[in-house]
């Protein structure tokens, strides 16, 4: 009989203590050492910045299907499609018709989708009478309209972004009629870019010094000063490319107008020349660090976009991946 009495006793004090210690443990479910150190680790790793994708510059007459499949196994996930003067010559004047020009650009593209590559930008024509800021009018008029003419079939290409020189080199004492003229070019144009599915961006110029020789000034946006300038009467829709070959210190650029940049021409040089040197080939004299640096100071999305040769398609990914790991190295 006592037994009996007891164990009702005992079991009820041992259910107690099983509810109490499992209350404990419910108490202490939100801080347990392993859910602190797995939140630890996913801000660690969401407050990393994860490395940049990969592009390289290539000519029309030079894409086909092999050598995209090439690139993209060579870690290249984007290409910035050049050589337009396939299409029009120095003066404006076609060399294909429209539907030649069809026929290619869905070549090219086909190449692209077959290869799993993203046509990420593409680079306008441009020279002395392909120029945005052409002081004569009704000439200015007629590069707009090629540059329609243009957009309207690259449209096929499905691009993310549409790259302008902002000007040719410059007559003496022109730079605020061409700054005017490169203005209203850029303001009807970025509506026909938009139409396309892709922003319109600009490109910083070489410009080391104001004169070329006696006759000629460098073109627009020279400098940091005057791209800044120009960048502030520009509508907001219009992005920056920045060209590391043209500018000696490149990460001063990146920062004055950070987000305003869309896009890159990765190359080395002096500032002096467009050298258009690979990076990892060590001859310019960019400080890639400090260009690294400001690109994840402004948070830039867009890829790591070379407009210099390399020897072999492996060594553009292996090289960005070099100039990233010394630029953490340094960071520490």
């Amino acid at each position: 009989m006592g037994t009996l009495r007891i164990t009702p006793l005992l079991l009820g004090v041992g259910l107690g203590c099983v509810l109490f210690l499992h209350s404990c443990r419910n108490n202490n479910r939100s801080t347990p050492k392993e859910d602190q150190t797995g939140k630890i680790q996913t801000t660690k790793i969401s407050s990393e910045k994860e490395p940049l994708e990969v592009g390289f510059a290539i000519s029309l007459t030079k894409i086909t299907k092999d050598t995209l499949l090439l690139a993209k196994e060579a870690g290249i996930d984007h290409i910035e499609v050049s050589g337009l003067g396939m299409f029009v010559d120095k003066d404006r004047n076609f060399r294909k018709t429209d539907q030649e020009i069809i026929e290619k650009l869905n070549q090219v593209k086909a190449a692209a989708d077959s290869a799993g590559i993203n046509i990420w930008s593409i680079h306008m024509p441009f020279g002395s009478k392909i120029d945005l800021s052409i002081t004569d009018e009704s000439q200015r008029e007629e590069v707009v309209q090629m540059h329609q003419r243009l957009l309207r079939h690259l449209r096929i290409l499905a691009p993310e972004v549409v790259l302008f020189h902002p000007s040719y080199y410059l007559g003496l004492q022109q730079r605020e009629e061409r700054e005017n003229q490169l203005i209203a070019s850029s303001s009807t144009l970025v509506k026909d870019v938009q139409n396309i599915g892709a922003m319109m961006v600009i490109e910083n110029m070489l410009g080391p010094e104001l004169l070329v020789d006696q006759d000629r000034e460098r073109p627009l946006m020279r400098s940091v000063e005057e791209s800044v300038e120009i960048f502030s009467k520009l509508p907001k829709s219009i992005g920056l490319a920045v060209d590391t070959n043209h500018i000696l210190h490149a990460e001063e650029l990146i920062l004055a107008l950070g987000d305003r940049l869309k896009t890159l021409h990765i190359a080395d040089g002096t500032g002096q020349a467009e050298n258009h040197w690979f990076p990892c080939d060590n001859k310019g004299k960019n400080n890639w660090d400090k260009v690294l640096s400001a690109l994840e100071q402004v948070n830039y999305q867009g890829p790591f976009m070379y407009e210099s040769q390399a020897k072999e398609l492996q060594q553009y990914n292996a090289c960005y991946k070099e100039l990233y790991a010394h630029y953490k190295e340094q960071k520490g």
